[in-house]
């Protein structure tokens, strides 16, 4: 579920966490136990029957003690440290990170009513420095060296403010106003990134566990095989069914990867694609599973407090975009096999769709009520515990796949550090919006980037698809969207583009560096299983995931890709975004259907595609005032440019015939 596997190597291998003796496992589970029903008591307003009913921040530090502190449970100091036993000092950092959560829920209430964060006691300042150190120290062990020093800097910054040249030069605050600040206020470690983990991450995590561990992940890979592993590129089209699935389970590309990878990429070397191409294909697969509803990354939720809207906002957001990317791999797949005509695999090794149905018919069922009850009933708080309620009832009374005792403590485990992993880089960043919220360098920087621009809006777009994609090579997708929903998300939307639509554009671009060079990580991933060159794997997941440079661009320039506006304006820009789509495929990979294999044409061939690219572009270009043209002039200049290719193209092939 979580998008926080780090630029420093897979978050989810197993090596990364210590290996626990009884203990310390059963003192995970029970913390991880806790913070489940203490979640599940606030999400289902149960209070109303006891008589408690936490406030706010209480129950966020509330959280953040049952949580924070397993991070020095799960993750050993370093990578080259011991990963048996707990160090003394661990349990030293344990005890006192708790211990301090403890107190802010104490005195939560006081911390309100008489503004601590502005003016704490003297020891509330120190217990403030603790925990922001102990926060860092949490964040190095779970996110690794750039994402710290990422938040390091952003939270020494009011310390330094009044020394820093142009549009950075602030007021320096003293250290004790600022910890105390960090940690006391709700704008810092209990601040957004907390507030969406404690208020919808928690169910979606569980929920995410649970599918993979009662074999949602199979399920969805044998269903794959079994509907598309016979037609052409049949493997390959596997690889993008099973993988949004199984990237909308684990909200982790890396992960993605790791997983359905190490299926498809060797059925697809086996019909033929050369490896570099089957690790494109399971990259850009993996990468767009992560921005596919109904459960996308971390990101989406955090996305939905920042824009104060219900999370099926995001998910109803989400779905045209995604259906694009995915049909454009899809398309580029078909013609790439079509071209090299690489037929499916033989039925008889197949799995049967009615079988694997009649075996996992649940996993389906549980899905549509977890649709149904975030779009239809508005509940997405309360929607993934129901859901995984029904999925381990069901999962219980299924022998294939019932659990045992080892399997079910296995799942709480694997919760635990999941838990874990995630919260610790959550309050971490939390730094960040603390440090830009109180030194009050939001709205500056906002001015200061329209003045930049000079109100252009094209430029500024440029501006922050260069900045979200920098971004998103050093950091999570998390940090990166953080950042730059409160720097640059304000002077997008200022200039009147919809705030959906930019925070969107921003998520997309940051998920970019997974597959591009120099560091795309999920093409690197996918390359080792494929036995490919990583960087020719990286350029060729660029090539097959082409598409998604260009719609973050088109829905915020046309909100109705996001499903913003008229039924009928939203049916007219997706239909010729999928027109745009399926030509722009037959470019990239040199086959145009009814005409068949362009890349034997010899030179003619490039003229003929370079229209066809500039045909798709004028199909799925929104038309306003930035681009200059109208809808309707740009679906006739597309009919002009895919027209002129596709009679050249004819001509081509019939001179071309004799011979």
């Amino acid at each position: 579920m979580s998008d926080v596997d780090t630029k420093d190597g897979p978050a989810t291998t197993e090596q990364r966490f210590r290996r626990l003796n009884p203990f310390w496992k059963w003192l995970l589970i029970a913390l991880s136990v806790a913070s489940i029903l203490f979640s599940a008591y606030q999400v289902f307003n149960l209070g109303r029957y006891t008589g408690y009913v936490p406030i706010e921040n209480q129950y966020f530090y509330a959280i953040v003690a049952l949580l924070l502190p397993t991070a020095f449970i799960v993750f050993p100091v370093s990578g080259k440290s011991g990963h048996d036993g707990m160090a003394w000092y661990d349990i030293i950092l344990f005890l006192v990170t708790g211990g301090i959560c403890l107190v802010f829920v104490y005195f939560s209430i006081d911390m309100l009513d008489e503004g601590w964060e502005f003016s704490a006691p003297e020891e509330m300042q120190w217990l403030s420095l603790l925990l922001v150190l102990l926060a860092i120290e949490a964040v190095r062990r779970t996110g690794g060296g750039i994402v710290t020093a990422i938040i390091v800097i952003f939270a020494v910054y009011p310390l330094f403010a009044g020394e820093m040249p142009g549009v950075l030069e602030g007021t320096t605050e003293s250290l004790w106003d600022t910890v105390a600040y960090y940690a006391l206020s709700t704008e810092a470690l209990i601040g957004i990134p907390t507030r969406a983990f404690a208020g919808l991450v928690i169910g979606f995590l569980l929920f995410g566990v649970a599918l993979q561990y009662t074999g949602g992940g199979q399920f969805f890979l044998n269903l794959a095989f079994a509907l598309l592993g016979h037609v052409r590129g049949g493997p390959a089209k596997v690889a993008i069914f099973a993988s949004g699935l199984m990237g909308s389970m684990s909200g982790s590309v890396i992960t993605n990867v790791l997983t359905t990878g190490s299926l498809s990429i060797p059925a697809m070397k086996r019909i033929g694609f050369q490896p570099h191409v089957a690790g494109g294909v399971e990259a850009c697969a993996s990468t767009g599973g992560v921005l596919m509803p109904p459960i996308m990354g971390a990101t989406a939720f955090i996305m939905a407090i920042n824009l104060e809207v219900p999370y099926r906002d995001i998910v109803v957001a989400a779905v045209i975009p995604s259906v694009l990317y995915f049909f454009a791999l899809f398309m580029q797949i078909d013609g790439y096999a079509a071209r090299n005509k690489l037929e499916g695999l033989p039925k008889i090794e197949l799995p049967s769709v009615r079988q694997t149905l009649k075996d996992g018919w649940y996993y389906v069922a549980v899905f549509a009520l977890l649709i149904y009850l975030l779009v239809f009933m508005q509940r997405e708080a309360q929607a993934p515990f129901y859901a995984t309620i029904l999925l381990l009832v069901i999962n219980q009374t299924h022998p294939k796949h019932r659990w045992n005792w080892d399997r079910f403590v296995e799942f709480l485990v694997a919760t635990g550090r999941l838990f874990a992993e995630l919260a610790a880089i959550l309050v971490g960043i939390g730094l960040i919006v603390g440090s830009l919220s109180y030194s009050g360098k939001i709205g500056t920087l906002a001015f200061e980037l329209l003045q930049l621009a000079g109100n252009n809006v094209a430029l500024l777009l440029m501006l922050g698809a260069l900045a979200s994609f920098i971004m998103g090579i050093g950091v999570t997708v998390t940090v990166a969207y953080i950042i730059l929903a409160l720097t640059l998300a304000p002077a997008l939307t200022d200039s009147g583009l919809s705030a959906m639509g930019v925070h969107m554009f921003m998520l997309y671009w940051g998920m970019l560096s997974y597959i591009t060079p120099p560091v795309a990580l999920g093409s690197f991933a996918a390359a080792s299983l494929a036995q490919a060159n990583p960087m020719r794997t990286g350029f060729e997941s660029m090539k097959l995931g082409t598409i998604i440079y260009f719609v973050p661009f088109f829905f915020v320039l046309d909100p109705g890709l996001i499903m913003q506006g008229e039924p009928l304006h939203i049916l007219t820009v997706f239909g010729c975004a999928i027109l745009g789509v399926v030509v722009l495929s037959t470019s990239l990979q040199g086959y145009l259907y009814g005409i068949g294999d362009l890349t034997g044409m010899g030179i003619i061939q490039w003229p003929i595609r370079l229209a066809l690219m500039i045909g798709a572009m004028a199909f799925a270009m929104p038309g306003n005032d930035v681009i200059g043209m109208d809808n309707m002039e740009l679906f006739i200049a597309g009919l002009v440019f895919t027209g002129a290719a596709a009679i050249v193209a004819f001509a081509a092939r019939k001179v071309a015939a004799p011979g």
